[in-house]
This record gives structure tokens, C-alpha cells and sequence, in this order.
């Protein structure tokens, strides 16, 4: 019923579904360009949010991020480019079925896959996001902090290639976070006397610095020769070429599903994100494929099964961010500061005072859906000619411009700007180095909870810090989250041990 009510919100508000259309044609673009991702997008994006309703501007970021999602397909089909880490599974199959003059069947299967995919993600977080807000509410400050900390081991060690790098990042975050007044005390922290330290660094700007600056600083390092693409000739045989019928469709059917399946789980564990998704579910694809000999040279099955996890984790990802207030991605960090704008307190409590926004803003999720497998269907090819048309000299320096306007307009405060390219070049580095930037933002928005819950569990026991160690769930989440780095240490030895083993 609440959905129902929800899609009824949505549908009879022209001005709603004029933001959820135009956010899915947005999101589809820029998840297009190579070396902006969605989360670039919602960055820029956020200060416009300042001056919309509050449903309409969670709405309008939250399609984005879906529709960016399945626009990183574009240009990975077309250009050999994928314009999301996720998509770089889908360009495996996805160019060389371009360069046999296919591209535009490749992104009918890919657009397909995305919506079925995302639609079994939205509908597993509508079905389940309210037991689990339930059980939210049943924990107390220790095992509130019990999950944060699992939180931070779990995004730190599974994020990157480096267990040390990962986690050192997230320190970082929390450091970060510190930059301030002591909430409880008063002092300052970190503020080496300037008075604009002293309220902190503003969540805004040095997310715009990190996701949009420190991309365009790597795509400028990284700017190879001109882009190739392989389109079909304006012919009737080119066009019959490119008709996706049943038959092609139906042996991806399968993996479809698995795919989503697999995406969605993933897309409840936070920090694994579209990318690890996209790349389990093609390798389990493929191991189950009749014939696997194809994959890898233009199968369908090996668009279709990536794009299904790459999408389906997206629904799924916002659970943890609804009911514990720990967003599961760089999107979730960021929709964080979409909720807080707006004086809205994320966690259980979020299902309790703002039930009727959160089931619109799910229905708003599934119209975006609809809405970007539309367009896409019928105009990923011209999506994709567009992009390829706009040179990098007016591209970059655009997207230069609208970020210094969006970290300004967010507080009216030169300061943020300083914040912004400082961020920026932060960003740039830490992927120069191998850290990154992702666990950073995820444990610089997680840091202030855990604080508080961890000073609050202090606070209640007469024991110190063993209050975690003595209630059960505390433990719990203390062991997984323990029990994640020892898995990822011994899965990366284990890959060590078989490349040497390769190079013998």
C-alpha cells in the first residue's frame, strides 16, 4: 500500500515526473562521458538541491545515480571507453560486437538487462527495507557503533587492490571529520586557529573535489589519441543488422536473472559496490555459459550479465543508508548530504517520521527506471554520436567552471572553493598512489555517527570499551567485521600465490 501510494505521489505531479525523466537523461549522459561517473554528476549537481522540495531533490540525484549507472554501457559498447568502473565488464563483449557493426543490438541488451536488473534491485529494497528498519530500531548505541566499525573495516579492506591503502584511506576520512569544535567539550580540533575550520569541512565541496576535480585531473594525465568508434552505416542492412529479436534475447535470460540475484546481494554489503558486482556476475556467467569459447569476442550473454549486477545493486545499496544511516556507496555518501540539507535524520527512525517520502522516493526510483530504459532503448546511439562530437577542450573546461559554482553557491563561501581544488588534487593523488578516494568519502560521512554512538556506549557502561565485547550483537558485528579483512587477506594471498605459480 505504501508503494502504491508512493507511485500515486509521483504520477500525478507533472513537476515530479519532470524531474525523474530529466534526471534520467542526465544521469544516462553523463554516465556516458568517459571519466565522469555518476557520482561526479550528483556532486555538481547537489547545490541545485538546496532550492527544490525535498522529495522532488532526492528523487532528481537518486535517478541519476541509476540511470548513470547503465550510461557507462554507452560508452564502453561504443568507444572501447567504459565511462563507470562497472562498465569496463560490459566493454569485454560489449566493443567487440561494435566493431562487427552491432553496437546498437549490444546496447538494446544492455539497456534490457540494466532495467531488469534495477527493477529486481528496487523491488528486494521495497520488500525488505522495513524488517530491516525494524531491527534498526532495536539496536542501541553500542551496536550501532559495532556496525559503523564494521562499516569502516569492511569498505577500507574490500575497496582497492591494497588492504593497507583501503584502510588508511578510511582513517583518513575519519581524521577529516575531526576538523572542528569537540561536540561534547567544545574544544577546537585540527582548527590550527583559522576560524573557518572551526565549523568543520563542509560535505558538499570536498565531494565535488574528490569525485569531479580529481576525475578531470586524471582524465587530463591520462588523455590518449582520438577515440575510435565503430557506428553502422545509415542502410537497411545495417538496420536489420541491429534488430534484437526473442531468439538473440532469450539465452540471456538466465543469466540475467543469476545476475540480478548477485547484484542485489551485493548491493546490500556496504562497500563492494556495481563494479565488483558487474565482474562477479560475468565471471559466473561465463563459467555457466554453453559456450564460453565466445565470451570475450561478442556474446550477448557477456553484455547482459554484468549490466543485470551492475544495476540491480543499486536499490539494494540505499538499505543500509535508510535504516543504519551508513551509505553502501559513493552515491549513498552523497544522498547523505542530500537527507541532511533538507533536515532529514537518516537511520530506523527515517521509517517512523518520514515513511510516505521514503516509499515515494522508491517509487520515484522505479518510474526512473521505466524512464531511462526508454530512452535508452530507442536513443543510447545518439547518446553515444552526441558525446563523441563534444571536444575535451570545451568538455573539461565546463565542468572546471560548473564545480567552482557549485562548491561556491553551497554556502556562499570562498573558503569551500579553497576546500574544493585542495579535495581535487587530493582525489587525483590518492588514485595516482592506489588509495582511495571512495573509502575516504564513505568513512569521512560515517565518522560523526560513530563518534557519537561510541561516546554514547561509553557513556552507559561502567566497563569501557568492553561493553562491546559483552553485548552479543556488538560482538557479532565486531567478529564479521574482523572476520572480512582475515577473508580478503587470504584471498589475496591466494591470488599472489597463483600468479607466481603462473609466472613458473
Amino acid at each position: 500500500m505504501d508503494i502504491l501510494n508512493g507511485l500515486a505521489t509521483i504520477l500525478t505531479s507533472p513537476a515530479m515526473m519532470g524531474w525523474v525523466v530529466l534526471a534520467a537523461l542526465v544521469g544516462m549522459i553523463v554516465g556516458a562521458i568517459p571519466g565522469l561517473t555518476a557520482s561526479a554528476a550528483i556532486a555538481m549537481l547537489l547545490p541545485i538541491t538546496f532550492y527544490m522540495d525535498p522529495l522532488a531533490a532526492l528523487a532528481f540525484l537518486y535517478v541519476i545515480g541509476k540511470s548513470g549507472r547503465y550510461g557507462g554501457s554507452i560508452a564502453a559498447i561504443l568507444f572501447n571507453t567504459p565511462g563507470t568502473a562497472a562498465s569496463a565488464a560490459t566493454q569485454i563483449d560489449g566493443y567487440p560486437l561494435s566493431k562487427r557493426g552491432m553496437s546498437s543490438k549490444a546496447m538494446k541488451v544492455a539497456t534490457i538487462s540494466s532495467v531488469i536488473g534495477d527493477f529486481t534491485g528496487e523491488i528486494m529494497l521495497i520488500a525488505g527495507v522495513g524488517i530491516i528498519a525494524a531491527i534498526a530500531l532495536k539496536l542501541g548505541p553500542p551496536e550501532l557503533f559495532a556496525v559503523y566499525f564494521a562499516a569502516f573495516v569492511v569498505i577500507g579492506s574490500v575497496i582497492g587492490k591494497s588492504i593497507v591503502k583501503g584502510l588508511a584511506s578510511a582513517a583518513l576520512g575519519v581524521l577529516v571529520k575531526t576538523v572542528g569544535i569537540d561536540p561534547i567539550t567544545t574544544s577546537e580540533r585540527f582548527t590550527f586557529g583559522s576560524y573557518d575550520l572551526q565549523g568543520g569541512i563542509a560535505l558538499v565541496p570536498l565531494m565535488i573535489g574528490i569525485f569531479v576535480l580529481g576525475e578531470v585531473f586524471t582524465q587530463i594525465e591520462s588523455k590518449g589519441g582520438k577515440v575510435e568508434q565503430f557506428g553502422e552505416p545509415d542502410s537497411d542492412e545495417a538496420r536489420a543488422r541491429n534488430r534484437l529479436s526473442w531468439t538473440e534475447y532469450k539465452p540471456c535470460v538466465p543469466h540475467v536473472i543469476r545476475s540480478s540475484f548477485i547484484g542485489a546481494f551485493i548491493g546490500i554489503l556496504p562497500g563492494l559496490g556495481s563494479a565488483i558486482a558487474a565482474f562477479v556476475a560475468y565471471g559466473e556467467g561465463k563459467r555457466r555459459a554453453k559456450n564460453p569459447e565466445k565470451w570475450g569476442k561478442g556474446a550477448l550473454e557477456g553484455v547482459a550479465a554484468p549490466e543485470a549486477a551492475n544495476n540491480a545493486v543499486s536499490g539494494p545499496s540505499m538499505a543500509p543508508l535508510l535504516t543504519l544511516g551508513i551509505p553502501g556507496s559513493t552515491i549513498g555518501a552523497i544522498m547523505v548530504g542530500v537527507f541532511l540539507i533538507h533536515g532529514i535524520q537518516v537511520g530506523p527512525t527515517l521509517f517512523l517520521v518520514q515513511r510516505e517520502l521514503v516509499y515515494s522516493l522508491f517509487a520515484a526510483g522505479l518510474i526512473g527506471i521505466a524512464a531511462y530504459g526508454l530512452i535508452g532503448y530507442y536513443g543510447a546511439a545518439l547518446v553515444g554520436r552526441f558525446i563523441l562530437q563534444i571536444p575535451t577542450r570545451v568538455l573539461y573546461p565546463l565542468i572546471f567552471l560548473t564545480a567552482f559554482i557549485a562548491a561556491y553557491a553551497s554556502r556562499s563561501s570562498l573558503f569551500d572553493v579553497w576546500i574544493m581544488v585542495i579535495a581535487g588534487f587530493g582525489g587525483w593523488l590518492m588514485k595516482k598512489l592506489d588509495f582511495n578516494p571512495a573509502a575516504f568519502v564513505i568513512s569521512f560521512v560515517l565518522a560523526g555517527g560513530a563518534e557519537e554512538t561510541f561516546r554514547q556506549s561509553l557513556l552507559l557502561s561502567d566497563q569501557g570499551v568492553l561493553i562491546f565485547v559483552t553485548r552479543p550483537v556488538a560482538l557479532l558485528f565486531l567478529v564479521i567485521g574482523f572476520a572480512a579483512v582475515f577473508m580478503r587477506v587470504r584471498s589475496l594471498s591466494q591470488q599472489a600465490k597463483t600468479a607466481s605459480l603462473g609466472d613458473a
